[in-house]
């Protein structure tokens, strides 16, 4: 059993993001549990009510995100709800179940009892009936965190009632978090906006919790700011330090925990293709992209090697376009090749030339320096190409095919970070596949 006075004492927390919607199908039942399971201190839930009067976890007021189907929650019986199920199947993989909309009262019913619970009324209609849910439970308040906009006046009967608040701010409101953050226990902050507003939020003295965090990097960069709690996308891998793998897991047709498109921010649309079939990932958008595979990372060893195979299933793109894989990069941070990243490391590329060049990148730099070119075939539109990367205390190497003739290599000690990404260096829509990745 966990309360909020012993969360508290917790440097960091750690609070399930839409129950880790990284990992599970978001603002489920069956996220919240394995959220927890996987070590998470709280879960965040989001309701909003349908006509009848029914509270489900939800964060959208609309189901066109999770369902497809253009509706509006409160426009609907519970009945007319239940026919749905979530298909979080463009961010997690094909091989993510649909999963029926959940009840606020059976998770309630499931969790409230033992855990710690960030709740909120997304439209901010209902206030009273949430409470008055909340206060049917045993020592409610010691489990129950009231969550809300900051600028919303919905606080004061929370308080009154007893509840722990928490009020986050979002950017139209950072210059009034002075004024706003004395109505609340805790106060919020995304993790988009400056530091120097997060400072200004820890300044306050009351604990600060970002979200939402889906990578070890921001939680670290985060701790450094004095920031408290971390409202967590990616539970099982921001809470570990350790690889989960040392291989790719995509025949398993779901994304790995800790394996990430370069941008957590703008959509699923950004999320490579996962293919079971094929066992492999597709980085099929038009921009230059990049899949950063924290399962596989860090690598611990300062001796080994990584060897993954490159092919452009329909067509090769032209001129010096490449794609390869970035490592011993210092941190999880998205590295993309040609914009400038927070994280340094080297980066081996096979152009559609034919050119298999190794580069060495510093943070801040938009194309690094190389280290060496070295000239093969130009490869052939569906033909896979194995690229291998050796690792030691004193050098890195790179070759194609295990073909040691094919070798670039450098006597080059700069960085030795754990990190790896997979990259695709041009915006045009020429997909690049990647699969059989290894670690050994």
């Amino acid at each position: 059993m966990r309360s909020i006075d012993q969360l508290k004492k917790l440097t960091p927390f750690y609070v399930a993001h839409r129950g880790s919607g990284d990992n599970w199908t978001e603002h489920t039942a069956l996220a919240y549990g394995r959220s927890l399971e996987a070590g998470a201190h709280a879960i965040e839930v989001s309701v909003n009510r349908t006509r009848d009067g029914v509270f489900v976890c939800q964060h959208d007021s609309n189901l066109k995100r999770l369902t497809g189907t253009d509706a509006e929650i409160e426009q609907l019986t519970w009945n007319e709800v239940s026919q749905f199920s979530n298909d979080a199947r463009e961010w997690l993989g094909p091989a993510a179940d649909l999963v029926p909309i959940s009840r606020l009262d059976e998770v309630l019913d499931a969790f409230a009892g033992d855990n710690v619970i960030f709740l909120e009324d997304k439209t901010g209609k209902h206030t009273s009936d949430l409470l008055d849910i909340m206060d049917a439970y045993p020592d409610a308040a010691k489990h129950f965190v009231w969550k809300q906009w900051a600028a919303g006046r919905q606080v004061t009967q929370a308080s009154e009632r007893g509840y722990t608040t928490w009020g986050y701010f979002t950017s139209e409101i950072h210059e009034r978090i002075d004024e706003l953050s004395e109505h609340f226990d805790m106060i919020g902050i995304h993790h988009s906006a400056p530091d120097e507003i997060v400072r200004l939020a820890v300044e306050t003295g009351i604990p600060v919790i970002v979200w939402e965090v889906h990578r070890r990097s921001l939680r670290d960069h985060l701790a450094t700011l004095g920031v408290q709690g971390m409202m967590c996308s990616n539970i099982p891998y921001v809470m570990s330090q350790k690889p989960r793998a040392t291989k790719d897991s995509y025949s398993s047709g779901l994304r790995a925990a800790g394996d990430l498109p370069w941008s957590v921010d703008n959509g699923w649309s950004h999320q490579p293709t996962l293919s079971e079939k094929d066992a492999s990932v597709t980085l099929d958008k038009d921009e230059i992209q990049s899949y950063g595979m924290g399962s596989l990372s860090p690598v611990a060893s300062t001796t080994y090697v990584v060897s993954l195979k490159i092919q452009w299933p329909d067509a090769v793109p032209d001129g010096s376009a490449a794609a390869g894989i970035a490592f011993c990069l210092e941190s999880d941070a998205p590295y993309r090749i040609g914009v400038p990243s927070e994280t340094s490391g080297y980066h081996a590329l096979l152009r559609a030339n034919g050119s298999l060049e190794l580069i060495l990148r510093s943070a801040g730099e938009d194309n690094g320096t190389s280290l060496g070119v070295r000239s093969t075939s130009p490869p052939v539109a569906g033909q896979g190409i194995t690229l291998v990367v050796r690792v030691s205390p004193t050098d890195v190497r790179v070759s194609r095919d295990a073909d040691l003739s094919s070798e670039v290599s450098a006597n080059d000690t700069a960085h030795r970070g754990g990190y790896i990404a997979l990259c695709k260096n041009y915006p045009t829509s020429e997909p690049a596949a990647f699969s059989e990745i290894l670690i050994e």
